[in-house]
């Protein structure tokens, strides 16, 4: 499921990232890799903000759909 319908303090792990090679680069460079955890801290119509790799990161909700959990 796309990571946009993740609950809020729930540890998920990321099974696959979706979209073009730079999209993709875009978000591995931000730390979002294939089996690594992550965690969504709040949604905001849409948007969130997530804990990544002992990092907060605010992600669009189009970028959030493209990411398998």
């Amino acid at each position: 499921m796309p990571l946009v319908f993740a609950k809020a303090g729930e540890v998920n792990k990321i099974k696959k990232i979706g979209g073009k090679d730079e999209t993709k680069n875009f978000l591995n460079k931000l730390g979002f890799i294939e089996g690594g955890e992550i965690i969504v801290i709040t949604e905001n119509a849409g948007n969130l903000i997530v804990n990544v790799k002992d990092t907060r990161v605010a992600i669009s909700k189009e970028m959030a759909n493209r990411i398998i959990i």
